[in-house]
C-alpha cells in the first residue's frame, strides 16, 4: 500500500486547528471568570441598610404570668392597729420592732412595729428568746418564722453551713467540714432558700434604674455530665432543654433584679421581663441591652406596649385597625456577637425600639458604651458562687428544684450581704480601726446599698433571723 503525502498534509492543518482552539479557549477562560449561575437565575436582592419602622402587632402578646397575677389575691387588712405606747413602768431595753404576732385571731396579727411585743426572756434556759404579744396574751419564739425555728443545731454552726453554700461550696463538701449528714445539709438549704426567696419579694420593689441588662446561661446537670458527650453536642442539647439561668442586673448598683430557670423560649422570656416589671417602679423606664435572642423583643413589647390609632392613608374606606406599639419610652438595643472556634469575630449592635442616638445618650451618662459585659461577668460570679452552674465540677444538681434554691441563696447574698470593690464610697477622714491595723478609707456598700433598697450591710445570720411580714406594709400603710 503506498504512502499518501496529502493525507499527512491534512492530518497536521487538523492538529494544527485543534491546537489553535485549546489555546484561544484558554486565553478566554484566563480573561473572563466563568459563569456558575444560569442565566434565568435572578441575582440576589440587596438588603437595604435604612430598618424600616416597626409597624405594630393587631394582637396582643400572651404573657400566662401577667394573666395568673390578675386573680385576686389576699390584701392586708384596711388600716393597721393602733400602735401602743407604754409609759408605766421600766423602758424595754429588747428591739421588738421586727417582730409580728402570729396568731391569725389577733388583731396585731402580721403588723411589725406597733408596740405589742415584748419580751419574756429566756425560759428553760434555751438559747432563743421567748417574746409575748400584750394584745392576746401569746407567747412564742423569736425565731418563729425563720430557718432557725425548731432547730437543735447550734445557731452559728447553721450560719456558717449556709455561708458556705453562698461561697460556692458543694453540699456534700459542707457536710464533711461541718460534720453533718449531707441530707441534713439540704434540708437546710431548702428552708432557707423559700425564707430568703420571701425575703427578696419584700425588699426587692419600686428600684429606678436607667439601664438593665439581660442574659442567659446553660447549667450542666448531671443528666448531660454522666452521658460523657462533647462540649459541643453538649450546647446543643442544653439549647433545647429546661435548665437555662436567665439573669438581670443593674450594671450602676450591681444590684440583681431577677434570677430564674427554665427553657430559653419566649415563654420564658415572658416570665423574666414580667418579674423585671414587678421589680420596677410605675415611672421608672430603662434601657434594655440583650443578646439576639428573639423572645426579649416580644416580651417587652408585652409588657411596655400600648394600643395606637395609625392615621388613615385613604380619606375613604374603614378606619385602620388598632396597633399595638411600643411605649415612646421604651429603648431596647441587642448586641449580637458571632462567633468562630469559641472566638468573637464580629459584634453587631442593633437598636430594636427607640433610636440610636436616645440610647446613647442614656449610656453616656456613666462613660459606657452599647455592650452586655456587666452582666456577662456576672455570670462568672454565678458560676463562682453557685455549685451547681461551675465549670468542670462534680457538684451538678440533678433537678430543677436544686439550682433554684442555691440560685436564691447567691441572689440575696449577692445584693444584701456581698460588698461590691466597685461600689465602696470613700470616707472624708481615715479612721481608726481595732489595733495595729491600717486606718479604715472606704465604707463598704452593697448593691442593694446603691440601689437605696437598704442603709446597711446586712450580715446572712441577720437575714435568717429576719421575719419577712406576711404582706407588703408600705402597700397597706
Amino acid at each position: 500500500m503506498g504512502h499518501d503525502p496529502l493525507f499527512d498534509v491534512l492530518l497536521m492543518l487538523a492538529w494544527l486547528w485543534l491546537g489553535l482552539l485549546v489555546w484561544w479557549a484558554w486565553l478566554n477562560g484566563r480573561s473572563a471568570p466563568v459563569q456558575t449561575t444560569s442565566p434565568s437565575t435572578k441575582p440576589a436582592r440587596k438588603r437595604a441598610k435604612d430598618s424600616k419602622p416597626f409597624a405594630g402587632l393587631t394582637q396582643k402578646p400572651l404573657c400566662d404570668t401577667c394573666e395568673q397575677a390578675a386573680e385576686p389575691h389576699q390584701l392586708a387588712p384596711s388600716s393597721p392597729p393602733p400602735v401602743l405606747t407604754f409609759t408605766r413602768g421600766r423602758r424595754r431595753m429588747i428591739a421588738t420592732e421586727r417582730h409580728f404576732c402570729p396568731d391569725g385571731d389577733c388583731l396585731y396579727c402580721g403588723w411589725p412595729g406597733r408596740g405589742n411585743i415584748r419580751s419574756n426572756g429566756h425560759p428553760g434556759g434555751k438559747p432563743w428568746r421567748q417574746l409575748q404579744c400584750v394584745s392576746c396574751h401569746g407567747y412564742f419564739q423569736e425565731t418563729h418564722g425563720t430557718p432557725f425555728h425548731g432547730k437543735r443545731v447550734e445557731p452559728q454552726k447553721l450560719v456558717w453551713a449556709i455561708g458556705a453554700l453562698a461561697e460556692g461550696l458543694g453540699i456534700r463538701a459542707v457536710a464533711r467540714v461541718f460534720e453533718a449528714d449531707a441530707n441534713t445539709v439540704l434540708g437546710w438549704l431548702v428552708e432557707a432558700a423559700e425564707h430568703l426567696q420571701a425575703f427578696l419579694r419584700h425588699f426587692l420593689h419600686d428600684v429606678h434604674v436607667d439601664h438593665v441588662q439581660l442574659d442567659e446561661l446553660f447549667a450542666l446537670l448531671s443528666a448531660v455530665r454522666d452521658s460523657e458527650v462533647t462540649e459541643a453536642q453538649a450546647i446543643k442539647r442544653l439549647s433545647r432543654s429546661p435548665h437555662w439561668v436567665w439573669v438581670a442586673m443593674d450594671p450602676e448598683s450591681k444590684l440583681i433584679l431577677t434570677i430564674d430557670v427554665g427553657e430559653r423560649t419566649l415563654a420564658m422570656a415572658q416570665l423574666v421581663v414580667h418579674r423585671i416589671a414587678q421589680v420596677f417602679a410605675p415611672d421608672c423606664a430603662p434601657v434594655f441591652l440583650t443578646d439576639g435572642f428573639k423572645g426579649y423583643m416580644t416580651a417587652l413589647l408585652t409588657h411596655y406596649g400600648r394600643w395606637v390609632q395609625p392615621e388613615r392613608k385613604w380619606a375613604q374606606g374603614p378606619a385602620p385597625k388598632l396597633r399595638w406599639m411600643p411605649r415612646p419610652r421604651l429603648l431596647y438595643a441587642q448586641v449580637v456577637k458571632s462567633y468562630r472556634r469559641r472566638r468573637i469575630i464580629r459584634v453587631t449592635h442593633r437598636v430594636v425600639f427607640g433610636t440610636l442616638e436616645a440610647v446613647n445618650q442614656v449610656l453616656a451618662t456613666q462613660g459606657w458604651q452599647m455592650n452586655t459585659a456587666f452582666v456577662e461577668r456576672l455570670n462568672l460570679d454565678l458560676r463562682q458562687h453557685v455549685a451547681a452552674i461551675g465549670r468542670r465540677v462534680n457538684t451538678v444538681c440533678k433537678h430543677e428544684a436544686g439550682l433554684r434554691q442555691q440560685l436564691a441563696l447567691f441572689h440575696t447574698y449577692h445584693n444584701f450581704c456581698l460588698p461590691h470593690a466597685s461600689l465602696r464610697v470613700p470616707l472624708a477622714e481615715p479612721e481608726p480601726t481595732n489595733g495595729t491595723g491600717s486606718a479604715r478609707k472606704w465604707w463598704p456598700c452593697t448593691p442593694a446599698m446603691a440601689a437605696g433598697l437598704t442603709d446597711r450591710v446586712w450580715s446572712l445570720r441577720e437575714v435568717l433571723m429576719f421575719r419577712v411580714p406576711p404582706w407588703p406594709q408600705s402597700q397597706a400603710l
